[in-house]
């Protein structure tokens, strides 16, 4: 045990400091009391515990640093904090376990039996990822649950946090159209997007703690478990319609799979899911105009984490009208449901870019060039998407006439 706890890999920088220190400096002599009090109060017991520590690790004795962390441990015993003590070796096991690891290799393995579905027409393909994702969705809900539990939070309080939370949403919202439709689209674009939202938190996670202390306007479980779930539930939507659309324009032009009926069905779930997105979205923002009107008095003040999330309200109202007013068809919505996952990037990440406006408890830098690189895929898609489809690979004549749909309108 001595040599694990002296391997000179295991010293902390704090560790590392102490070790230049002389040793009068950590250890003054019983005599010298005025060092050991600040002020009028005495210095905590686990001063000395630590200073021998030091000591031991400086002058490589096993045995004394060993007694010296069993004396701080009797020490925090004495303190009775076994409940925070328990605590921290839960937290010690979900990060041992690192269930979102694990749930984005599940959705990668699940992507490719659903993708096997279209080319084979195989129950049993559909069937192993239907119940792959029913896995990986139960391994995400726990994660979220463990994060609650160890945080004592709703389950969106950070960036990171909303990443996990935006993919649980959608793994959700995926099962939920598979468990209608049965043709492994849900399946498909619940993986595709909860792996997706893994990277994300996985790159956000590269900062540091991913639970750390909430500032202070941010401190209220009420509205964190109110607004923030529901604007972020509005997101996930969002992103599910979006990406129904970018299934129907790969599919469509680079494969022969898309049919008519197919193009129909992806077409009545964008519909659906963007009614649920605009509900969401608008019961989200509302929400945070009270919130905001509690916290700075004023219900709205055109800041623009406040304008990203309107812009997400009005996209998919404006989507919906276009949509009973005739103006948009099936090829038409998939397009603009594209375009609304730079809206909702762009209230996601963009706006804490900027670094202005009250909601400076958000701000970031670093992601300026991935949300680029994301923006101009799905133009490029978009593109794809206005192009004839005649030109389509699934619609051209060669693919049969009969297997197009009503789709020269865009």
């Amino acid at each position: 045990m001595g040599e694990a706890l002296l391997d000179p890999s295991f010293g902390a920088p704090l560790l590392k400091h102490l070790m230049r220190v002389p040793k009068a400096e950590l250890s003054p002599e019983a005599a010298a009391e005025g060092i050991r009090l600040v002020g009028t109060r005495p210095l905590s017991p686990a001063v000395g515990h630590w200073a021998a520590m030091a000591d031991a690790f400086r002058e490589s004795q096993f045995a004394g640093f060993n007694t010296a962390v069993a004396g701080y441990q009797t020490y925090l015993e004495s303190l009775r904090l076994g409940k925070a003590l328990n605590k921290t070796a839960r937290e010690q096991l979900y990060n041992s376990f690192a269930p979102f690891s694990k749930t984005a290799a599940l959705y990668i393995v699940a992507f490719l039996f659903s993708c096997g579905f279209w080319f084979n027409f195989a129950e049993w393909s559909r069937k192993t990822s239907l119940h792959l994702v029913q896995l990986a969705f139960v391994v995400h809900t726990l994660g979220l649950i463990a994060r609650m539990w160890l945080e004592g939070r709703p389950p969106v309080t950070n960036l990171y946090s909303s990443a996990i939370f935006i993919g649980w949403g959608a793994v959700g919202l995926g099962l939920i159209l598979e468990s209608f439709w049965k043709n492994a689209i849900g399946l498909a674009v619940a993986t595709v997007i909860g792996f997706s939202t893994q990277v994300v938190a996985h790159n956000l996670a590269l900062g540091g703690d991913t639970m750390v202390m909430l500032q202070a306007v941010l401190d209220t479980n009420f509205w964190l478990a109110t607004h923030v779930v529901i604007v972020t539930l509005g997101y996930a939507a969002t992103y599910v319609a979006g990406f129904l659309a970018i299934l129907y324009v790969v599919l469509g032009f680079f494969t022969k799979v898309m049919t008519a009926d197919m193009g129909k069905s992806l077409s009545r779930m964008v519909y659906g899911i963007l009614c649920f997105a605009t509900l969401f979205s608008f019961v989200g923002t509302v929400l945070g105009g009270i919130w905001a009107d509690q916290s700075w008095g004023r219900f709205w003040g055109w800041d623009p984490k406040e304008n990203g999330a309107l812009i997400i309200v009005l996209w998919n109202a404006l989507i919906l009208h276009a949509r009973w007013g005739g103006i948009v068809r099936e090829r038409g919505i998939m397009n603009l449901a594209i375009f609304g996952n730079i809206v909702t990037s762009w209230s996601w990440f963009g706006t804490n870019l900027l670094g202005v406006g009250l909601h400076s408890y958000g701000f970031m830098s670093g992601a300026f060039t991935a949300l680029m690189v994301f923006v101009g895929s799905q133009c490029v898609l978009i593109a794809l998407g206005l192009i004839p489809q005649a030109k389509w690979r699934s619609f051209s004549a060669a693919s049969g006439a009969a297997k197009t749909p009503a789709s020269a309108s865009a």
